[in-house]
């Protein structure tokens, strides 16, 4: 393993200033959601774990330093088809990163199967295949999954085997107990809907999202959900990695909250590195994240468990039951997590809207790898009917 060193996993900005960044790291486990090499080793610490998405991957795949990777892939695998070229370079994304981080890589299934059990299945072992190649054991990497009723199915399989997955596209508590009972490693759920990166007027940014933003009762009640069944039923929970902050205070509002994790991406982590630590924040207790059994142990702050009460995003006044913890989520195909997703109008454009954004890139790689195959003069096989 490479060493912090100063500038490499050492000191972000040449001094041994504390910054929000080592706030941050004292209230839950620092992730990076990029593959970027020079974004991971900006950290003055190592990351735990390093997340990514179809988004992600193609931007790796489109870098001038990783040209020769690329094109080295597409002479191998071209006659597989594009999709596991697109795998091959994931794997190989994320063995770069190994020496830099404390953890695990993450790579996203196809956003197009969200709804075809056996083809996130089939995906997820291509992953497998690829991970093994590069040299990866099972312990350094992990599957993120859309949380779809039909893809959680294939998520428990997957768990049982030995395959780790995460929760992705997660908006609502009925996705977060489907991720339980698939068996999930994490979840990921989304602070800030994906549209609002894009478009601000989307962002219900304030000086305190911790009580304030109105994804924060949500994440309450999967965090109190979570804490509430691992006493119940002795098993271990997912981690909470929450996801999809757009400035610093979210970030560490959700270490505030009470999730285990956080993956801010690169302009976050930027200004997390950059910002002197405010005297204000005081860290928590933070469990030892290898005695799993003790993730879920504490209790909400009291000025934040009221939150667990409301649901400012629902359109309707609670009734003061948001989800049954007794419903089988994922029986018979997961009619019930679906029936759930739809029956809340947030859960439903936010995980379409998501899909969306992710399928988007996804088919940007499949026409860069696709033209390059061509070029290459590859026959490549048939595609399913």
């Amino acid at each position: 393993m490479v060493e912090p060193t100063n500038g490499v996993n050492g000191h972000a900005n040449g001094n041994d200033k504390r910054m929000l960044i080592h706030v941050l790291e004292e209230l839950l486990d620092v992730d990076v959601d990029d593959m970027d090499p020079k974004i991971v080793q900006s950290l003055p610490f190592k990351p735990h774990d390093v997340t990514s998405n179809n988004i992600i991957v193609h931007v790796q795949m489109c870098a001038p330093e990783n040209k020769e990777l690329f094109d080295k892939a597409v002479q191998e695998y071209g006659h597989l088809g594009w999709s596991k070229v697109r795998d091959r370079l994931s794997a190989q994304f994320a063995a770069k990163l190994m020496p830099l981080i404390k953890g695990r890589v993450l790579v996203q299934v196809s956003p197009s199967f969200a709804y075809n059990t056996l083809a996130v299945y089939e995906h997820a072992h291509s992953y497998d295949e690829e991970f093994s190649k590069v040299g990866m054991s099972r312990d350094r990497y992990c599957i993120k999954i859309p949380t779809t009723g039909p893809a959680m199915i294939a998520a428990k399989k997957l768990n049982a085997e030995g395959i780790r997955t995460l929760g992705t596209c997660l908006f609502g508590l009925p996705q977060a107990l489907a991720a339980s009972q698939a068996g999930c490693l994490y979840i990921s759920p989304y602070f800030n809907e994906v549209r609002a990166h894009a478009d601000h007027r989307l962002w219900p940014q304030s000086d305190d999202p911790a009580t304030q933003h109105p994804m924060s009762a949500r994440m309450v009640q999967m965090i109190e959900a979570y804490r509430y069944l691992e006493k119940k039923t002795g098993k271990p929970q997912p981690w909470i990695k929450s996801a999809s902050f757009i400035n610093a205070k979210e970030a560490i509002a959700n270490g505030q909250l009470g999730c285990q994790g956080a993956t801010p991406l690169a302009p976050v982590l930027k200004e997390l590195c950059e910002t002197p630590a405010d005297a204000d924040v005081k860290p928590t207790y933070k469990p030892n994240p290898y005695i799993y059994s003790s993730v879920h142990e504490g209790a909400t702050p009291s000025h934040l468990a009221e939150l667990a009460k409301k649901d400012p995003l629902a359109l309707a006044k609670m009734d003061g039951k948001i989800a049954d913890y007794n419903t089988d989520y994922l029986a018979e195909g997961g009619v019930a997590l679906e029936e759930a997703c739809n029956a809340d109008p947030v859960t439903k454009s936010r995980l379409r809207d998501a899909l969306e954004l992710f399928i988007g890139a996804e088919m940007e790689s499949r026409t860069k790898i696709e033209e390059a195959i061509a070029a290459a003069n590859i026959c490549t096989p048939s595609p399913r009917k």
